[in-house]
C-alpha cells in the first residue's frame, strides 16, 4: 500500500511539473508574440482620404463587422468573456481617433495589418477579413470614424487567460492575427460593384474569419457555441439552396427550414448590405469547389 501511495504521489508531482512546464512555455511564447513588432510600408492614404465618402464609410462600418465588435457608436464593449480562456473587449474608437498617434495611415494599418502605431499586434483583431480592402474603402472607414462623437467611456481591457495561451502554443488559437496576413506593400483595388464572382469574393472576405479561407466552416468561435456553417455547394453545405434562400437568410436570420441562426452569426449587420453585395457573395459562393466541411448548413 505504501509503495502504491508513493507511486501515486510521484505521478502527481510529474503531472504538476508537466502542467507547470506547459503553462510556463505558453506564457513565454505568447508574451513574445504579443511583443513582436511589424513595419507597415503601405503607400500613404493621402489621395484616398481626399476622395473618401462618409456615407460609404458609414455603410462599411455597419456591414463589415466593425459595429458588431466596437458597437454602433464606436465606444467599444465586452464581446466575449470565456473563463480561463480570454476576455475580449474591443476598444473605444471614439477615443482612439482623437489620439495623435493614430494617424489615418496608422488606423489603416490597424485595419489591414492588425498592428498599433508602435508596430505591436492587436489581439483578436480580424485583420484577415480586411487585409485586401482597397484604399478607398479603408479611407472611407477612417473618415467616418473621425466623425464619431466622443464617448469618453472605458469598456475595459482584453485579458489573455491561461487556456488561450496554451491553445496558441499548439496553434489552435488565433491570438495574434498579424502573424497570418501578408504585410508586403501592394496595390489593393476593389472590383467593380456588380453581381460577379470577383466582387463577391471581395465582399465575402469578411466571412473568412468565421467560415475559413475555403468557406467550409467548422470554426468554433467561442467555447460552447456550434461550429460555423459550410458555405460551399456541398451536400452538407449550400448545395440545395437557391439565391432566394440565401437572401432571405441574410435579411431575416432564418434558414429555409425555418431554423434561426445562432447569435454568433452577425446577420443583422449583413442584412444592411445592398442587394448587389449579397447577390455577388452568393454568386461567389456558388463558384467554390464543394468542400465537405465539419457541419451542416
Amino acid at each position: 500500500m505504501r509503495r502504491l501511495a508513493k507511486w501515486l504521489g510521484w505521478c502527481v508531482v510529474v503531472v504538476a511539473v508537466l502542467v507547470a512546464g506547459v503553462l510556463g512555455t505558453a506564457w513565454f511564447v505568447s508574451e513574445r508574440a504579443l511583443a513582436r513588432t511589424w513595419t507597415v510600408q503601405d503607400p500613404p492614404l493621402t489621395n484616398a482620404m481626399a476622395a473618401a465618402s462618409l456615407d460609404h464609410g458609414r455603410h462599411l462600418y455597419a456591414t463589415r463587422g466593425c459595429a458588431d465588435c466596437h458597437g454602433a457608436e464606436g465606444a467599444g464593449k465586452l464581446l466575449v468573456d470565456a473563463p480561463n480562456v480570454i476576455r475580449i473587449v474591443p476598444s473605444n474608437l471614439t477615443r482612439t481617433v482623437r489620439d495623435p498617434a493614430w494617424t489615418d495611415d496608422r488606423l489603416a494599418a490597424a485595419i489591414r495589418h492588425g498592428v498599433r502605431p508602435d508596430g505591436t499586434p492587436l489581439v483578436i483583431m480580424p485583420t484577415g477579413d480586411y487585409t485586401d480592402m482597397d484604399d478607398h474603402d479603408v479611407a472611407s472607414i477612417v473618415a467616418y470614424l473621425r466623425t464619431l462623437p466622443l464617448l469618453d467611456t472605458d469598456p475595459g481591457r482584453t485579458q489573455v487567460r491561461p487556456l488561450a495561451r496554451v491553445l496558441y502554443l499548439f496553434g489552435k488559437f488565433p491570438l495574434v492575427p498579424a502573424e497570418r496576413v501578408d504585410h508586403s506593400p501592394r496595390e489593393r483595388v476593389a472590383p467593380p460593384a456588380t453581381v460577379s464572382v470577383a466582387y463577391g469574393k471581395y465582399v465575402a472576405q469578411v466571412c473568412t474569419g468565421c467560415h475559413g479561407s475555403n468557406f467550409a466552416g467548422g470554426v468554433v468561435l467561442e467555447p460552447g457555441t456550434p461550429p460555423s456553417a459550410n458555405l460551399t455547394p456541398h451536400a452538407n453545405g449550400l448545395q440545395a439552396w437557391k439565391e432566394t434562400d440565401f437572401l432571405h437568410l441574410m435579411r431575416t436570420g432564418q434558414r429555409p427550414d425555418g431554423r434561426h441562426l445562432h447569435r454568433m452569426m452577425p446577420w443583422k449587420s449583413y442584412s444592411a448590405m445592398q442587394d448587389v453585395e449579397l447577390r455577388a457573395v452568393w454568386t461567389y459562393l456558388r463558384s467554390l469547389p464543394p468542400a465537405e466541411g465539419k457541419t451542416r448548413s
